[in-house]
């Protein structure tokens, strides 16, 4: 029986934020492509997620916020039919088409379909292919590619309607995970652990206090192996002290050194022995039990690459 999940919906790849979009439909192909491709797809359980509900996003995001989502969708449908235009700008990155809540309702629901899954223990992990990403998205605020927090909205969601005591977050965007910080910080029911690009978009993760977050600030053209030994001496110590009883990602690879969005030197091989290391935590501590979220990644061959050696590890292939 396949143990790795792989959750994915039209949904996802119906939003988009204009021409030439680095956070385009084409990342999706992209990496459906390279599993098709190299086979590593057959070793997955493939599963269309449902939408999640408005109840489930608010574990997370404030009832406005969500509301104003909502509303900015419904009026721009309204005025589209009017022949009015495509997309309403939330910030210079980020905009909002008709298909874009549906996407974002559809993009948390695998989170949270693969968190029950892994909980049922009808999977060991799995991995969502999903857009919009999540990882900046504040409790009241869309900004940077992202509406709704995904891992987030799951972690909570996992604390709070299935009882787990403690879990963990795992952050290797090239940009700092701004928006999960802004929700988790201060819960100590929640470790997060990130490191990124510094000084970078956005601001602030250097300054981060709150005793529950690991944040590690990296200079531009930081490579793989100063990472690993970054990640063994910060990272690593934090996790297995917390005890993780399930663990999520949040995984951007847009700190590869193909990535034109970053400015960082991370290769393939360097996602394997990430994932190798959050995996071995996750088997000693959470019954091996790891959701992992799409966030970053723009260079489509990179991306690709680097997405089949993060599954391949989930997937022991």
């Amino acid at each position: 029986m396949n143990r790795t999940g792989y959750y994915t919906h039209r949904d996802c790849w119906r939003h988009e934020m204009g021409e030439g979009h680095p956070e385009c439909p084409a990342r999706l192909d992209a990496i459906e492509d390279r599993l098709l491709v190299t086979g590593v797809g057959d070793a997955l359980q493939r599963r269309e997620p449902t939408p999640a509900s408005l109840d489930e996003i608010e574990l997370a995001h404030g009832r406005m916020h969500v509301a104003a989502l909502r509303g900015l969708s419904a009026q721009l449908r309204e005025d589209m039919q009017a022949g009015g235009p495509a997309h309403v700008q939330i910030d210079p990155d980020t905009a909002l088409n008709v298909h874009t809540w549906d996407a974002a309702l559809r993009a948390a629901g695998a989170a949270l379909d693969a968190t029950d899954a892994v909980l049922a223990g009808e999977l060991e992990n799995a991995f969502c292919a999903v857009r919009p990403p999540g990882h900046h998205a504040c409790r009241d605020k869309a900004m940077g590619f992202c509406f709704f927090n995904n891992v987030a909205i799951a972690a909570k969601y996992a604390l709070e309607r299935h009882g787990l005591q403690r879990v963990a977050i795992v952050d290797f965007d090239v940009h700092h995970g701004n928006g999960t910080e802004d929700i988790v910080a201060g819960d100590e029911r929640i470790l997060m652990v990130s490191f990124f690009q510094h000084p970078f978009y956005p601001e602030g993760g250097a300054r981060s206090s709150a005793a529950n977050l690991v944040n590690v600030p990296v200079p531009a053209y930081t490579r793989g192996m100063a990472v690993r030994e970054l990640i063994e001496l910060m990272w690593l110590p934090r996790l297995e002290a917390h005890r993780p009883e399930m663990i999520f990602i949040s995984a951007g690879f847009d700190a590869h050194r193909d990535d034109d969005l970053g400015q960082m030197g991370l290769v393939e091989q360097d996602y394997t022995w990430i994932t190798s290391r959050i995996k071995d935590v996750a088997r000693r501590f959470a019954k091996g039990r790891i959701v992992s979220c799409l966030e970053g990644g723009y260079n489509l061959d990179a991306l690709a690459r680097s997405v089949e050696a993060h599954v391949r590890v989930l997937a022991d292939l």
